[in-house]
């Protein structure tokens, strides 16, 4: 069995095998077309850009669009239902979020999304676009989305209908809210498997911890972030690529008391970086991939956090997603 990475970049779509030398390229895909965003699953691929979603059943070989539906057609962010076959979901620019149920070769709009982001006029501040769905997480039929600027949306009926969390107001005031409600500006959101309840929000004014669903949310550290990992063995032990702002002396670190303490994880770095930052965590078995925002890609071993530039010959990296175990 071999494990594909698969690398959504400013120029097209890469496909790459392991071997045992490391990742191996098989071939490029949608040349040309800037990608925002990759998912994989049970041999199929969708890659999100701003102009809708593009399919492959063939490892990339081939491609059909796969937007039917979509009235938003800037996706910023795609995820799949974990429990749920052919059921996929997707944020997009301005703010909407769109469910599949047969794999993408249709759409539904979630209309409550909309509603909400013009009720509170969500926004960008580097955009026109009236906010962003960059992040979704589910467990059962909870699921979470992150609004940038907006807050944080649940689903308690496996994403078919969203309404706020009732520790984020939908305001999007970048001067923030009082405690327990988290900071509005969200870039992406992670459940832990041990329960539905045990939320995380890397977010513009701090990494955030909610225990109860989100009604209330714990600042576990005052920075500026856009990625964690969480270790679904240990609900404590978390890795974040915090910074001092908008992409200001980034960096790595990791605690494994629930954010008590934190430590340095940037192994194998020259930390903090002047003007970088982590945009994602990608789990790859026992090892975690980090998309930075200059679009460098970085891979360690979980645990010893020495980091390694990866595939510097893909070009400026978006997204990535491995899909393992495929013949």
């Amino acid at each position: 069995m071999t494990d594909y990475l698969l690398l959504a970049t400013t120029a097209g779509l890469g496909v790459y095998a392991r071997d045992s030398s490391g990742w191996r390229e098989m071939r490029q895909g949608l040349p040309g077309r800037k990608l925002l965003c990759v998912i994989a699953r049970e041999g199929v691929i969708l890659a999100g850009s701003r102009e809708g979603v593009w399919r492959s059943d063939d490892l990339g070989q081939s491609w059909r669009e796969a937007s039917a539906g979509l009235t938003q057609r800037h996706v910023r962010w795609l995820a799949y239902h974990p429990e749920i076959s052919d059921f996929e979901v997707a944020g997009t620019e301005p703010a909407g979020i769109f469910v599949s149920r047969d794999g993408a070769a249709s759409w539904r709009e979630c209309p409550e999304v909309a509603q909400l982001r013009d009720v509170h006029h969500w926004f960008l501040p580097y955009s026109p676009g009236a906010g962003c769905v960059r992040g979704f997480a589910f467990h059962g039929q909870r699921a979470y989305a992150a609004v940038e600027v907006g807050g944080v949306l649940r689903s308690d009926d496996a994403a078919q209908t969203w309404q706020l969390a009732a520790g984020s107001d939908g305001n999007p005031d970048l001067e923030g809210p009082p405690a327990p409600l988290i900071y509005p500006d969200l870039h992406s959101i992670h459940v832990h498997p041990s329960s539905p309840d045990r939320v995380y929000a890397p977010t513009g004014g701090g990494f955030y911890r909610s225990g109860d669903g989100g009604a209330r949310w714990s600042l576990l550290y005052d920075c500026y972030c856009r990625a964690c990992w969480v270790d679904p063995a240990d609900s404590e032990h978390i890795l974040l690529g915090p910074a001092d702002n908008v992409e200001v002396n980034g960096r790595i670190e990791e605690t494994r008391d629930g954010g008590h303490t934190w430590q340095p994880a940037s192994g194998g770095l020259t930390v903090p970086w002047p003007d970088n930052m982590v945009e994602r965590f990608v789990p790859d078995g026992g090892n975690l991939l980090a998309v930075m925002n200059n679009g460098e890609l970085l891979g360690a071993e979980i645990g010893r956090w020495n980091w390694e530039r990866v595939l510097p010959e893909a070009g400026q990296v978006l997204g990535a997603a491995v899909l393992a175990g495929e013949a």
